[in-house]
């Protein structure tokens, strides 16, 4: 592939609801341009997009791919997207890296929850955009009702560009809103003018005024002319078009098949037309040195500098980290300069992607993204620069994952390499983590939903040749008191020479401090538990405290005191002393009133109004307690509700069902409060049987 200046390319991310088509697009536009010359598809696996194992084995795109094409002397940079929700965080890399969007709508299916979330990506990263709807080639399809569904959610500046003309239900053209004209494909797929087709003349001309009139919105004196009753020529539609598109002002729709690779033609040239070149838009750093500001807006005039929106590491085609050049030139052979890791790297090579294949270039300009090998510590959010202008620009905020399962190594002594597996998958994707639950004994994966969680798995397997097994993890429950006790307990053992000899009087209550395990304090008065002695005891609870004796969680909130006791001049050791309070510790707590905490989380759900009812509903029946709601952008109400740790299990699958997957939500933690008594009791019993 030649170089391509800043002006000639176009960055254009595919966004929109699992299943509805965006890799099929993809692969028709690579072979309308040339790229390939045989048409892959998703059931097969053969598309140049879903190039992974576990894509090719699901039938859907789980990680983002770049497949650069030319057109028209442009470079546009398609940035194929997953549609499911548990892999958010490469739509999120890859709205970072474009500079607009198509929005694919199935024709089929309609309009759908990805489709709505899609347009708030674009509304977040104020990106132009484009509507183009898939599947015309289905008998069902219908490109009307699309048209009529987005205008009743966005309003009237959803403008359709074209209309399709049907043949004995076969989908063979489409009519030109702009200039009223028909089109119907030949088999080299160049088309021909046909005369409108009747059906479609009223339709035409409601879609060529809804046009005029989002055009004539866009200024004073295009709206004087409206009102007037003037036409505006072809020529002004598609120059104001250019303008008001790019400013998002105006959002056209299009339509086609990717299966019968119809329409591709005309959504590639309403990208080089409509969408803007990087050139149109912001980009701004910080020099990391004088903290001030680096206008950076893809100049390649300007001190060289890169973002890298994406890292991958694949076992079979190696690391690469994906860059959009910000700034200057980037050349193979340049030193280019780290700043978040204050280090050099040589860019050795220089590469474009596409899926898995690579193609190396000797430089690429401001505005264009490629790929970059070895970069030894670089990750996902760095930036590249030179050390005479060491800028930084704002790392991508990727959502955060909240659902989560214990995991263990199918493998007893693979740990380590499981961990190391795991955080190679880490780097790739910034929504998953790992970690270490100590005090409830648990390695614990979180993920942005049940699917992600399982492809991690299978990722592990079929990748790393690691195995792990996921199951529900243990609640981080605590144990307390509520009550006092007041107990002794001697610990007495004769065995031949010297003996074990240890006896204290202590008592126990509620300490008020649940941030803390215990306090212990001591009040022995004449000397019948000798002070060398007394670490010891406190050794003892210390030691209590880690795995309670109601179930076996951490211990809060205890105060002890020891009062009395004695001692055996020869046979009491420090040793004696620790056992006694351990004795006296698990007496007098299950004395004491012992209850068991619950981790308490605050719930932030957001939701369309229209399934208010059934959140609340569901928090209802999982002992949610609603603090309040309030109306937010979009038509949606923020819910503010507490639920404990055990109900919020699962809670991401009920969500997405009651929603149709529009719903959101977050938690944090706020305390911890007493668990109801049949919980408290299962959890006892549990931990009898254990032990």
């Amino acid at each position: 592939m030649k170089i391509y200046t800043t002006d000639n390319i176009r960055n254009v991310v595919l966004l929109g609801h699992g299943g509805c088509g965006k890799t099929s697009l993809a692969e028709a536009m690579a072979y309308t341009t040339g790229v390939i010359t045989r048409m892959g598809n998703v059931p097969d696996g053969s598309t140049i997009s879903d190039y992974r194992r576990e894509e090719q084995k699901r039938q859907f795109s789980i990680g983002l791919s770049v497949i650069p094409i030319e057109f028209q002397n442009t470079k546009i940079n398609i940035i194929d997207t997953p549609g499911y929700q548990d892999f958010v965080g490469e739509v999120e890399a890859a709205a970072a890296a474009a500079d607009a969007a198509i929005i694919c709508v199935s024709g089929r299916d309609g309009v759908q929850s990805g489709t709505k979330k899609a347009w708030e990506f674009c509304e977040k990263y104020k990106l132009p955009r484009i509507f183009y709807v898939t599947e015309m080639d289905i008998d069902n399809a219908s490109f009307r009702q699309v048209v009529e569904d987005l205008q009743a959610l966005y309003g009237k500046h959803i403008a359709p560009l074209h209309l399709p003309i049907r043949q004995n239900g076969e989908f063979v053209g489409y009519v030109n809103v702009i200039s009223q004209t028909g089109n119907k494909w030949k088999p080299d797929h160049t088309v021909e003018k046909v005369p409108v087709p009747d059906y479609s003349v009223d339709h035409m001309n409601q879609y060529r005024d809804a046009l005029v009139e989002a055009v004539a919105e866009t200024s004073e004196e295009f709206m004087e002319r409206f009102f007037e009753g003037d036409e505006f020529s072809e020529d002004e539609i598609r120059a104001t078009l250019k303008q008001n598109v790019a400013e998002g002002t105006v959002i056209p729709i299009t339509m086609g098949s990717a299966v019968l690779a119809r329409g591709i033609y005309t959504i590639l040239d309403d990208i080089v037309k409509y969408l803007p070149s990087p050139l149109k838009r912001k980009c701004v750093g910080i020099n990391y040195r004088t903290n001030e500001l680096f206008e950076a807006n893809y100049d390649f005039k300007k001190a060289k500098s890169a973002y890298i929106f994406k890292t991958i590491v694949d076992p079979f085609i190696g690391k690469y980290s994906l860059v959009k050049v910000c700034s200057g030139v980037l050349k193979a052979g340049d030193i280019i300069y780290n700043v978040a890791k204050d280090q050099d790297e040589k860019l050795a090579k220089i590469y474009i992607m596409r899926g898995s294949r690579t193609e190396e270039v000797s430089e690429l300009h401001a505005g264009d993204i490629g790929a970059l090998g070895a970069l030894g510590s670089a990750k996902t959010g760095d930036t590249l620069a030179t050390k005479t202008m060491p800028v930084t620009y704002t790392k991508t905020k990727f959502s955060t994952p909240y659902t989560y399962m214990k995991y263990e190594a199918v493998t007893k002594g693979e740990e380590d390499k499981v961990a190391q597996s795991l955080g190679k998958l880490c780097d790739e994707d910034p929504t998953m983590r790992f970690e270490n639950d100590s005090a409830n004994r648990q390695l614990l994966l979180y993920g942005m939903g049940d699917m992600h969680l399982e492809v991690i798995v299978s990722r592990l397997l079929s990748e790393y040749r690691v195995g792990i097994r996921l199951d529900r993890p243990r609640i981080a429950y605590k144990e307390t008191i509520i009550g006092s006790s007041d107990v002794e307990a001697k610990h007495k053992k004769q065995s031949g020479g010297h003996g074990q000899y240890g006896h204290v009087k202590m008592r126990f209550s509620p300490s008020g401090n649940l941030d803390e395990p215990y306090t212990f304090s001591q009040e022995v008065v004449g000397g019948t538990v000798p002070k060398g002695y007394y670490p010891a005891v406190e050794k003892g609870i210390d030691d209590c405290v880690k795995k309670g004796p109601l179930a076996g969680y951490p211990v809060v909130g205890v105060n002890a005191v020891l009062y009395d006791g004695s001692y055996h001049p020869v046979d009491s050791s420090e040793m004696a002393f620790k056992t006694a309070s351990i004795m006296a510790f698990k007496d007098g707590f299950m004395k004491a009133t012992p209850v068991l905490l619950e981790p308490v989380m605050t719930l932030t759900v957001e939701a369309p109004d229209a399934y208010t009812g059934d959140i609340l509903g569901d928090l209802n029946r999982h002992r949610g307690r609603v603090l309040g709601m309030k109306p937010i952008a979009g038509g949606k109400q923020e819910i503010t509700a507490e639920i404990t740790a055990e109900e919020l299990y699962g809670y991401c699958t009920r969500l997405r069902s009651i929603t149709g997957g529009e719903g959101d939500y977050k938690y944090e933690f706020v305390r911890y409060e007493q668990c109801p008594h049949e919980i408290q009791e299962r959890e006892h019993a549990a931990y009898v049987d254990r032990d």
